[in-house]
């Protein structure tokens, strides 16, 4: 009989990228799950193994969500040896499957993070084959089981990685153009702007569609993790499979956010046509092409509709030497755009370049941090009035 119980609750750790914890939070708190700990990159919660496969269908800012196995103290090399072999692993991993293992490692004693990783390999196979008779491969292939060992100061902590791959690899992205957004960050944006579904989003600059595409998730209530077909809990040794197809098929019961059950616009445009064709082709992939408008166009040129939106942009940043002078144009553009063409709705800039943002020359509503790769980021979101602005005065 297998130690390990899948429908046990174990403290599971999902993460997400800097800044964006408050957008996971809450993401979680909607599915009914009670926050325990948060930290800067993580929010915790208490679930079982299909817990955190409702979680991975339906997170769209999470990175990944490890499932507690062991904790304990471990102040050297040798403790997490011997913890390690104490753990029933041969409940876990199949002597003829295959597994990877992943870290984050800050402990003083440690200056090249493998060695505490091929030592955690090493005393999972031996367990494995000293109970079995057989041992299982190993190697760097995160679609199968994936073992992440976490280690800071004298604590370590071993989980299973129950997604493996980065849950914001949706799948749909497989014609990228340039500098594409990760997924999870544009749903995070579109959360941070209030967009929920109910309203037209407009999308001039769209690039790889990135954030029309999630835009069209959302308002078709689709969960982001039925575009993936695997996961790393589904090579366990753990009896879920019948379970997981279960969820994914309650899944698609798809809930659209709007009332009215009909979706509002969302347009996509951009000057590239080599970026409509593969933001269309994206689309298409993710199953929403129906539900976004594409044209190739200035960007000045696209259609807003009447009903009030949200109009958001991402323009380029500036980065190499010389590019910021020749970027200065179009980001004063974009505050035309915003005044002359956009009343009544709200605008949206998604920029890496403080600078450039000067030039778009209107007041900010709002501001977010995040962070795109290594670049620092803000979401700056205007008001964009009908007329003047009317003010209520106190009786």
């Amino acid at each position: 009989m297998s130690q390990i119980d899948p429908m046990k609750k174990r403290l599971t750790r999902i993460t997400c990228a800097e800044h964006v914890t408050p957008f996971l939070k809450q993401e979680v708190e909607a599915l009914g799950y009670e926050i325990q700990e948060e930290d800067h990159v993580a929010v915790h919660v208490g679930a079982n193994l299909e817990d955190c496969m409702r979680l991975n269908l339906h997170l769209r800012t999470a990175h990944h969500t490890f499932w507690l196995l062991s904790r304990f103290r471990c102040p050297s090399l040798n403790a997490l040896a011997k913890q390690a072999s104490a753990f029933p692993w041969e409940d876990l991993i199949d002597n003829d499957s295959y597994f990877t293992i992943t870290s984050n490692i800050e402990h003083h004693s440690i200056d090249n993070s493998m060695y505490p990783n091929l030592l955690l390999k090493d005393m999972i196979v031996d367990r494995i084959k000293d109970k079995t008779g057989q041992r299982p491969d190993t190697g760097p292939d995160r679609s199968c089981v994936v073992i992440h060992l976490v280690w800071k100061n004298d604590r370590a902590w071993i989980y299973l990685n129950t997604n493996g791959v980065r849950l914001s690899d949706r799948g749909y992205r497989k014609i990228p153009h340039d500098a594409p957004m990760r997924e999870t960050l544009a749903a995070a944006v579109l959360m941070a702007m209030g967009y929920d579904g109910t309203t037209p989003l407009i999308n001039p600059m769209c690039g790889s569609g990135t954030l029309a595409i999630e835009a069209a998730l959302i308002a078709a209530g689709r969960a982001p993790g039925l575009l993936r077909n695997n996961a790393s809990s589904l090579h366990t040794a753990l009896d879920i499979d019948d379970l997981y197809i279960a969820m994914r098929q309650e899944a698609k019961k798809s809930t659209p956010p709007n009332p009215s059950g009909t979706t509002k616009p969302i347009i996509a445009t951009d000057f590239d046509p080599r970026a409509i064709e593969a933001s269309r082709k994206n689309a298409m992939t993710a199953g929403v092409e129906h539900l976004i408008d594409f044209e190739c166009c200035d960007f000045a040129e696209t259609y807003i509709p009447d009903e009030p939106g949200h109009v958001i942009f991402n323009p380029e940043y500036g980065l190499r030497l010389g590019e910021t002078d020749e970027l200065k144009a179009d980001y004063a553009r974009i505050g035309d755009f915003f005044k002359n063409q956009c009343k009544g709705s709200t605008g949206h800039v998604f920029t890496g370049s403080r600078a450039l943002s000067h030039e778009i020359g209107l007041k900010t509503s709002a501001r977010h941090i995040f962070y795109n790769a290594q670049i620092e980021c803000r979401l700056l979101s205007y008001e964009l009035y009908q007329g003047t602005r009317k003010e209520t005065r106190p009786s």
